[in-house]
């Protein structure tokens, strides 16, 4: 299996399957293929999972797309101007990443759930539930704006905006502090809390956060007749 990630600000992956190999996505995913490809849709893993991917940002039903004969290739785009990330999964390293984050997989990557505690859940901007990824092969996933990857070495915390975490190693300690003085609360544009991020590990982190491109985009919506 061969891949080339292109575009600028709205990206997407070209794979190339040899016969039999197989990548799956969330229903409706795919942007383009040959006309060589067996696809199948069902519920991945089972209607628990299912709902656990509903709750992560994802579809409840996934599409498998295989190659019938070697060249056959698969084009998927991200669904928001960004970066799409790869992957290359050896089963020793699992990913935690934000909602939304999965483009797609390779069948040795298993796609699931994460819940964080309640205080993370309910200040740290990333919710209650986030993606887990973990097992063998090749995944990508789409982050917001330009990506940065940090390196944090052992007890080394890195203080991250609401909405500008990526996705990080499991190996990494995610957590939220509160932001210290009553002027900086009122007038630093931060809000209350911060996500926090403890090594060792690597954080990928994202310039731009998903509510307030929402934010930004509210007052050009058509207003309701």
């Amino acid at each position: 299996m061969r891949y080339k990630i292109f575009g600028d600000k709205f990206p997407a992956v070209t794979i190339q399957f040899e016969a039999g190999e197989s990548v799956y996505t969330q229903s409706g995913g795919m942007s383009w293929m040959t006309n060589n490809f067996d696809m199948q849709t069902n519920m991945r893993g089972g209607l628990m999972k299912g709902l656990g991917r509903v709750f992560s940002g994802e579809s409840l039903f996934m599409a498998t797309f295989t190659a019938q004969a070697p060249g056959a290739e698969l084009t998927l785009a991200s669904s928001f101007p960004g970066t799409i990330l790869a992957l290359e999964m050896n089963g020793s390293t699992q990913y935690i990443a934000q909602k939304s984050a999965f483009l797609c997989a390779t069948h040795g990557v298993e796609l699931s759930t994460h819940v964080n505690r309640i205080g993370a859940g309910l200040f740290g901007g990333e919710g209650f539930i986030m993606q887990r990824l973990s097992g063998t092969g090749i995944v990508f996933v789409e982050v917001f704006g330009t990506l940065v990857e940090k390196v944090l070495q052992p007890g080394e915390t890195l203080k991250v905006d609401t909405g500008n975490l990526a996705l990080f190693e499991s190996s990494v300690s995610y957590d939220v502090t509160t932001v210290k003085g009553f002027a900086n609360v009122l007038f630093g544009g931060e809000g209350l809390f911060l996500s926090t991020v403890t090594g060792p590990g690597k954080v990928w982190l994202q310039t731009m956060s998903p509510s307030s491109f929402a934010s930004q985009m509210i007052p050009f919506l058509p207003a309701k007749g």
